[in-house]
């Protein structure tokens, strides 16, 4: 009987540990609990904002410096206008491109930046005027297969 409860214990604590273990993992991958620092926003406006929404990395050669805070219809424009979290030690050139890149056929989407070669940085609630939208997938094979070439 004593050895019965033993190894029940064992195994209840075996099973403590391996679930604390995939919480911590879930943590560390969702980002919770990382300390974000002081961060700026800036705006970019683009043609289409598939594939991002509230929470998407914001990259910089390949490394994130931020997520996107806000998502909206610039009912003027019609254009999705996208209010980026910038981390405050990265200075953005104000002749910077953002784009909508994707991380492959079956991956998802994140905002790029590629940095510009302005003496002038971005400041906080600028807009960036450089920017390039999201690809469509299904656009480009439908005119891959249509022979269209526009």
């Amino acid at each position: 009987m004593a050895e019965n409860r033993l190894s029940e214990i064992l195994v209840g604590g075996a099973v403590l540990a391996v679930a604390a273990g995939f919480l911590l993992y879930a943590a560390e991958i969702g980002g919770i609990g990382r300390s974000t620092g002081s961060s700026y926003e800036v705006s970019a406006l683009f043609r289409s904002a598939e594939g991002i929404g509230i929470g998407t990395d914001v990259r910089l050669a390949g490394v994130r410096v931020g997520t996107v805070s806000r998502l909206n219809l610039d009912p003027a424009t019609f254009r999705a206008e996208a209010t980026l979290n910038i981390r405050d030690d990265i200075l953005l050139p104000d002749d910077s491109i953002v784009s909508i890149a994707s991380e492959g056929l079956l991956g998802g989407s994140f905002v790029d930046i590629q940095p510009g070669g302005s003496p002038f940085n971005l400041a906080a609630g600028d807009e960036v005027l450089n920017t390039q939208s999201s690809v469509s997938l299904v656009t480009l094979l439908m005119r891959a297969f249509s022979g269209s070439g526009q």
